[in-house]
This record gives structure tokens, sequence and C-alpha cells, in this order.
């Protein structure tokens, strides 16, 4: 199928942009890279009367770090993101995480940004930056606000992003980089969208005993899921079998996934389950093999 008609919007910096969604409202939607947007319109999901395309912002096209943040601007490319030295320094977790994204053609057109506002709680990206407590900015014509990622994803699809706002750049906080990090997924095959994924990053002493810890599961649930009762069970503590497979099950006894044909709801259960206690593991083991905390 091909798209219904739309008039082609292109506008030259974010704060015409803004002004183009005030204006157009549900009737405008914005394009960047057209990973997730594209397919929706040619099967007819959406049919808006304007597209807005700000592929070409430069402004939003950038990874820098500044005192204790790295910054990620919505507009970079995925396949930058994973092929940046400053990222794999500051923020390991996610250059490990980003090869899981479909296959490299989509890395090289899909937007850092789209992956966080198109809100799929399958989605690599999001799972990750809620794992590293990352933080967002969304920008209006009024001006910007910055919003916690944990308050960012309201529900399936769905973001905390107001009319005429758009997401302008991503924080991430680098003072203290955790030593251990772990990201794994299960997908049918490479490139599916991922049935269950974890993501773990974690801080141990100099005695292995488990200092901070985050825990993140997507496909169990309409957002990315923080697993904060497992990791109360971990700190202070060192990670034994069974502290493991307590914690894991603690992981999963708050989700609610849905079934589908393509997995019932009691299988993505325990690969919840699964995956987290994946994750933790690997995560505990890296930062042991780093000694402790930096």
């Amino acid at each position: 199928m091909k798209p219904a008609a739309f008039d082609y919007l292109r506008p030259s910096n974010v704060e015409e942009a803004c002004q183009l969604l005030l204006e157009y409202g549900e009737e405008g939607k914005l394009i960047a890279g057209g990973q997730s947007l594209l397919p929706i319109l040619n099967m007819r999901l959406s049919t808006p009367e304007f597209l807005i395309d700000i592929s070409g912002l430069q402004e939003l096209k950038y990874i820098h770090s500044e005192g204790d943040w790295l910054n990620i601007g919505a507009l970079t490319r995925q396949r930058d993101v994973e092929r940046s030295a400053l990222v794999k320094e500051a923020a390991p977790l996610l250059s490990e995480a980003l090869p899981y994204i479909g296959h490299m053609q989509t890395r090289n057109r899909g937007t850092f940004g789209g992956s966080l506002v198109h809100a799929d709680p399958t989605a690599e990206i999001p799972l990750s930056l809620l794992a590293l407590n990352a933080s967002v900015v969304v920008q209006s014509a009024e001006g910007a606000r910055e919003v916690e990622l944990n308050d960012f994803f309201i529900t399936y699809l769905t973001t905390d992003i107001m009319p005429g706002e758009i997401l302008r750049e991503v924080k991430i906080p680098v003072g203290s980089i955790p030593m251990g990090y772990s990201f794994q997924e299960y997908s049918r095959k490479h490139g599916d969208f991922a049935l269950v994924a974890a993501a773990c990053v974690l801080d141990t002493d100099e005695q292995n005993r488990i200092t901070g810890v985050r825990l993140t599961l997507g496909g169990v649930d309409a957002v990315p899921v923080l697993a904060a009762d497992a990791a109360d069970l971990l700190i202070g503590e060192k990670l034994t079998d069974t502290l493991l497979q307590e914690a894991s099950r603690a992981a999963s006894a708050h989700v609610d996934p849905e079934g589908d044909l393509h997995a019932s709801r009691e299988y993505r259960l325990h690969l919840a389950q699964v995956f987290a206690a994946k994750v933790m593991e690997t995560a505990y083991n890296r930062a042991v093999a780093k000694g402790g905390t930096a």
C-alpha cells in the first residue's frame, strides 16, 4: 500500500517545526528517520494531512559530554550512537544494546530520539536509557522542559510530549559510570521485535557487595518497566544463585504482559524471569572483574 495524500513541509529550525505542529495539531505528523512512521503511513493506520520533515535540522544531531552528562541530540542516527567512542566509554550499555535494533540499514536511517517518541515497550533504546536513569529535553515555542524517563512513557505508544512539542535531547548521567552492565533480549530471529528484553547496570564495592543496581524489562507491560523490587533485594549483598533467583522472581512479579500470536502471557512471564537473571548475573560478573566501584 501507499500513504494517503499529504502536504510536505520542511521547517528550517526547531522553533518553526514547533509552530507547524501547533498550527496543524492532529493533522500534522513529524518525520525524521521514518523507520516507524512510514510503515504506519503505508498501511494507512495514520493519514495526516501534513507531513513535517525535520530530518534536516542539524542542530539536533550531536553526541557530546558536558560535565557529568552525556548529551545526544534527538535526530542523531542510531548507527552513529552505536559507533561512537564517547558512548562506548561513558554508556557502554547503549553500545551493547543498539546492534539488536533491526538491521544496519534500519539503524543507518532510524534516529535516536525517534525510538523514544514511538515508545514501543519492546524497543531497545527506551529500555537501556531507563536503566541508565536518563532524562529527555522537550522543546516548544515557549521554551524547553526536562522530563525524567520514568515519567516520559505514559502507556503503549504514548509519551508525555504535549501538542506543539518536539523531543530535543537525551541526557544520560555519567558522573559515576556503572562498572557492570548487560543488555539481552529474545526474538524469534535477528532483526525481529523482541518478545522480552532486559537491561541492567550495577556497581560493587571491593568486597564484591552490590552498592547500586538498576534493572529494566521490556515487552512485559505497556511501558518499559524499572524493576525496583528486585534491585532492593540486591543492595549490600554478594550475588549468589539463590539471591539471583529470588531477585529475578521479584522482577517478574509486578509486570503485566499480554499474550499474542508470537508468545503467550505465561511465556513472556517466564522469559522475563530468565532474562532478568541473565543480565543481573552478567552485569555483576563484569563489575567484579573490574574490581568494584571506580
